[in-house]
Formats: structure tokens, sequence, C-alpha cells
């Protein structure tokens, strides 16, 4: 999912490669006693072994169960209602897996990405250490990169993957030092510009009494667009099926002929309901997005697709190139949902075969037990948390949606927007008269239920952190109404055409979009108003945005256009500075009305 990444907080290295993996068998959960290969009748291993793969993507640092809409599931019941089911968090989601491998000897867990950045306060104030620590505990056997691996850049991902305490920040426990992740990272289409090898492992083989699965881990090849520029510093990124289809070559030169390949890029169901029939009425009829072609282009010696980014709960057969069916999988986000796959591993030809594969996308609910080793991992690092988490920042009268929010425009947009102005329109702060954020830079909603003791309608910083969690500083630049105009039309055309990304924007702006045209003329030009005045193209405006959509992220390249910048403060400051000036306990805010963009469907 497109987002402003985070700040980089320290000077940055080109990543060396990493060197060294755990072993494959310490890694796998042992073999109940008795437990035998399918169809054994005497003792002695059958031709096919039965190997559970589970798998998810999109943790993004969410240890805790998400706050409001942002923590449910569709889920489509018998009589084609919709339930919104409450799930996710870790104490669940290890409960889930451990419960899955159960009576499975031949069980190995896998992740599509993102499982660090964005994160909630919990994770993100410890540059998401306590993460790859419960990652660890989840016996999590290996993940691709996702483009949020890269928030912080290389130097800091091969930290995540080695150990060792912060470069700034230190340690953050007394006498511990911090361990890094037990599994592979793996970054088959990420490349140093200098060297033109892999920043990290590209595949990995998971091997088990003789069973060989080779994992091939690969990012969007997009991914420069939507991180920082520091982010992705020295960093080349590769066509993801040319990389796949590479590798997988040479695993099977190396004699391994089951291949899973881990793609953080998405796809987007006709249906928001993890339980949705995405093969009906045909194989792969009820999905779209670039994960398709991606599947489509992908080599017949690849035997199941893992996938993420888009935030989406599917389990779809994509024809691969030789028109057979496979499987291709995603689980959601925020540890919500988990992915079990059965591969059905011959021995003789050490292969997976094909017409056998099953798999089903599972509910992390919340009405089953608590892993204890991870509640106590959430209390150690909310103890350390707490002294900034709890702070009283302003209050609400009701949830106030972003991230759960489904309209172009959102009411937790419009409250960011109007902030990032109110902040930065004084002329000593940058004499702004607009500002925009990016959706996907709001990782929340805000949520009237108390997540603490501090009760209900009371906005702290942690609940604040969580909404922008990047530290992103504010930039004010000078655009001309022609750059205004051809930035709103930007939204929907271009690399944007197909997934559209409508800027949340301060109030004043207001102009129709109308969805039953196509590319930019869905951004109705002579409908476009600031403060009732239409917008003058050979005028200058003073326009605030966050550092990344001021670099031309998510495909915004008219914003990157900007001239005169001032930096102001982080986009976190201020929205915690309006909540102040804007909120008490006896007047507390209430959402923002969505009336900036007419939509025309």
């Amino acid at each position: 999912m497109s987002a402003t990444p985070q700040k980089n907080r320290a000077t940055r290295r080109v990543l060396a490669a990493v060197a060294g993996l755990t072993t494959a068998g310490a890694l796998v959960a042992a073999m109940p006693a008795g437990a035998q290969d399918r169809g054994s009748g005497h003792g002695h291993p059958s031709r096919t072994v039965d190997v559970q793969l589970l798998s998810f993507n999109d943790l993004h640092g969410n240890l805790e169960p998400p706050a409001g809409s942002a923590g449910t599931v569709s889920e489509t019941q018998a009589d084609g209602t919709v339930k919104s089911v409450p799930a996710g968090g870790v104490e669940y989601l290890a409960t889930s897996l451990r419960t899955a491998r159960q009576g499975n000897p031949y069980s190995v867990t896998a992740a599509g990405g993102d499982m660090v950045g964005a994160s909630p306060l919990l994770s993100g104030l410890f540059h998401d250490e306590p993460t790859i620590e419960a990652l660890n505990g989840l016996d999590l056997d290996v993940t691709a990169v996702g483009n949020h691996e890269f928030d912080e850049g290389a130097t800091e991902l091969a930290r995540l993957q080695n150990g060792g305490c912060h470069p700034v920040e230190g340690c953050y426990e007394k006498g511990k030092k911090f361990k890094g992740a037990d599994f592979p990272y793996l970054a088959a289409n990420v490349t140093e510009e200098k060297t033109g090898k892999p920043v990290l492992k590209p595949y990995t083989v998971w091997k088990k009494n003789g069973v060989k699965i080779g994992f091939i881990g690969v990012t969007l090849e997009g991914t420069p667009n939507i991180v920082t520029a520091n982010g992705v510093k020295g960093l080349k990124f590769h066509d993801e099926i040319e990389t796949v289809n590479k590798y997988a070559k040479e695993l099977d030169r190396k004699g391994v002929k089951s291949i899973v390949a881990l793609i953080h890029e998405g796809g987007a169901p006709a249906s928001t309901s993890y339980n949705y029939d995405c093969d009906s009425p045909g194989a792969g009829d009820g999905i779209s997005g670039p994960i398709v072609d991606i599947a489509k282009g992908i080599t017949p010696k690849v035997d199941a697709l893992v996938t993420g980014h888009t935030h989406q709960a599917y389990v779809c057969t994509v024809p691969d190139p030789s028109g057979k069916p496979r499987m291709v999988t995603s689980a959601s986000s925020f540890g919500k949902v988990y992915t079990d796959t059965t591969l059905t591993y011959d021995r003789r030809t050490k292969d997976i075969v094909r017409t056998s594969v099953k798999s089903a996308n599972h509910v992390v609910s919340r009405d089953q037990a608590k892993a204890a080793d991870m509640t106590a991992l959430i209390a150690r690092w909310n103890a350390l948390a707490a002294p900034i988490a709890g702070r009283p920042q302003g209050f609400i009268s009701a949830d106030i949606n972003g991230r759960g929010s489904t309209a172009p425009e959102k009411p937790l947009g419009n409250l960011i927007a109007d902030a990032q102005l109110e902040g930065l329109a004084p002329a000593d702060k940058g004499g702004a008269v607009v500002a925009f954020m990016n959706p996907g830079g709001i990782r929340s909603d805000l949520v009237y239920a108390a997540s603490g003791g501090e009760g209900d309608g009371v906005v702290t910083y942690g609940e604040a952190f969580t909404v922008q969690p990047f530290t992103n500083m504010m930039n004010v630049v000078d655009l001309t109404g022609a750059q205004l105009v051809t930035a709103l039309q930007q939204q929907v055309s271009g690399s944007n055409a197909a997934s559209p990304k409508i800027l949340q924007v301060s109030k004043g702006l207001t102009y129709t979009l109308d969805l039953t045209k196509s590319g930019a003329e869905r951004v109705v030009a002579d409908t476009i108003r600031l403060n009732g005045e239409a917008i003058d193209p050979a005028k200058t405006y003073r326009v605030a945005m966050n550092e990344f959509l001021a670099g031309g992220g998510d495909g915004f390249a008219a914003l990157g256009q900007g001239t005169n910048k001032l930096v102001g403060a982080s986009d976190l400051d201020l929205f915690n500075a309006y909540l102040a000036a804007h909120s008490t306990a006896d007047a507390p805010l209430a959402p923002p009305a969505t009336d900036r963009i007419t939509i025309v469907r």
C-alpha cells in the first residue's frame, strides 16, 4: 500500500550482502510423535508429502490488535450479508499459527513483506525491534522485503537482519543487545548500484527429511516511487518477473524443483471479504491489478505465489505462461488473516504436484487464547513506551476515520490537511494557502474508545503517532496554478490511472471528481476553486505537503517541481498542535465534513 515513508534518522551506507543463514532444520517445528508422510501405511516414506505453507503479509509492526475499522475483516455470510469481524494482534496470530501447525510435521511459515515500517508507536518508537523480536517468536522462516523495509534505508534494514543496537539511539534495554532477525529477509530484485550485487539473499532453501522448497523474495519494482529518496539511495530495483524467473532457473539447476515466490506486490479482488471466491466464475476472474500480469509472466517452475502490498485478502488461481492454474494468495494486513496452503511434494520428481495444491484464508480471531509469550513481549515494550505514548494530545467526540474509510475524501484526511495548512500558513512558517496529504500516509483511524486508561475521546500521543508514524518533515513550495491542476489530474492518470490516489485537501479547495470519465479528465478542471476563486494557471501558489509528496512521490511529478522550498515542522508535530488548539475535554473535536470533493459516479 502506497504510503509516506519514515524520515531517515542516521547517515546511511550501502548495505553489504548478508552472509550466513540459520539452518532450516532449526526453524521448523519438530515432528509430532508418530507422524508419518501422507499415504505411508507400512512405516516407509510415501512418494508424496504434504507440506503446510502458512503465510501472512503487511504486518506493519501491529503487535497490539489494530483499533477501530482498521482492526476488522469483512466476512460474507451464507445468506450473502457481510459481517465485520474483529481480528489481529500478534498474541492471537501466534496462537492461530501454532494451532494450525499441530499435526503437520512438514510446516513452513513465510511472509510477503512490509513486516515493519509505518508501525504504531509501540514498535515504531524503537525502530521496529519489538516486531522483529515478535516474528522470531512466531517462528517465521522467511520473508520478502517490502517497500517499507526501506523506509529508514538499506543500512537500517541490514541492522534488522543482523542485529546490533541503533547507531544513534543505542540499546533500548539495559544489558540487552538487539539480536536481529533469525529468519532471512529476501531481496532478489534489489541490487547495489555500484556492484550490481543483491543487497540481501535473493533466495533460501527450506529443507526437512529430504524435502526441499526454494523461496525467492522480491519487492515491487516501483519501490523508489513510494519511498523517500534517502531510503533507496544507492539501490536499484529490478523487474519482478525477470528476477523471479532468473533465480527459479538457478534453483532448478541446483536440483530444487519446488519453488515459492514471495512477492511484495498485489491485486484487488472484486470483493473485500476475506472468504470471497475469486475463482468465480472462472480461474482468477475475480481479481485485477499488477499481480495478475506478474503471475502470468512468472515461469511455470514456480509452484505458488505469496503476495502482499495491497492489504487485500484473496486466494486465487491465475494461469501461468503455460496456461496451467497456479495459486496466488494474500492475507489482508496487520496480522488479521493468515493463509494455509497445502503443497503436495513428490519425492521422485522433487516437485510440487500443482493439481493438488489447496489454499484458504483464515481470520486471526480475538476469541481464542492469547499467546503468553507475546503478551509478555508487548507488556515489556509498553512499559518502555508508556511515558511518551500516554500523553494526551486532544479530544474527539466520535471516531474520525482515515485508514478505515473507503471514500476518496476521508474525514481524517481533511483533519490532517487542515492541521498542515494552519501550521504553515503564517508568513514566517511558509505562507501556505493550501495543503495536500497523500492517502497512503494515513495509517489508522482516530478512535473514540480508549486504547488504555486515558478515557474515551482522549487522543494520546501513541494514537496520533499510529495515524502519522513517519515523522516526515513538512515542506512549503511555490507551484503555478497550472502545476496545481496537473497534480490533481495525476491522482487519476499516469501511474495512478488504474488505482487512483486521491489527495486529501485542506479547507478552501474544492473540485468535482467525475469517475464516469477516464484518465486526467476525471478531474473536472473548470470546477477547481481555492477559496471560491478559479485557479489561475499563471499565478504562483504556496503549497504545503510532506517531504515525500514534495519529492514527487506516489506518481505526483508536478508536486516535485516546486521551488523556493521552506522546511517546516514534522507532520506529527503539526497534527498534535492542531488537536491541542482545537479541542478540550468540554469541547471535543467532531469529525470534519467531507464536502470538498464532489464525486460523480
